[in-house]
């Protein structure tokens, strides 16, 4: 398989995505890298736990920095992404598979709640 082209497929979907497609895509990410992280941690295999937890963190960065604070909503989004990069630093610096646990449902149920919203049009 030619991977420059795989690449090429892979950057001209993302660029064609919309906005909506593009969150769903971001927290779906995020929750596979949670559920990589728990799988990591139970194994033992702490760099990859590490990995998992810092790009958790910098996708909850990157929804962070792209809000639009002229909505009302987005003020509540931007707690939400701060409380969950705090709990996050937590589950990190301890390997915190307790803090882990209760991060992960509240993080699946936000995406979840999104993807309720893109398919009513919302999003």
């Amino acid at each position: 398989m030619d991977m420059h082209g795989y690449q090429q497929y892979k950057a001209q979907s993302i660029n064609t995505m919309t906005p909506g497609e593009l969150l769903m895509l971001l927290y779906d990410e995020l929750i596979k890298r949670l559920t990589r992280a728990e799988i990591a941690l139970k194994n033992e295999n702490f760099e990859v736990f590490d990995e998992s937890i810092i790009r958790c963190r910098e996708i909850l960065r990157y929804l962070d920095d792209t809000l639009d604070m002229q909505y009302p909503i987005s003020h509540d989004l931007h707690r939400l992404y701060d409380f969950f990069s705090y709990e996050l630093s937590r589950v990190q610096a301890g390997r915190n598979e307790k803090v882990l646990a209760e991060v992960k449902p509240r993080l699946t149920d936000l995406r979840d709640t999104f993807r309720q919203a893109q398919k009513a049009g919302g999003v």
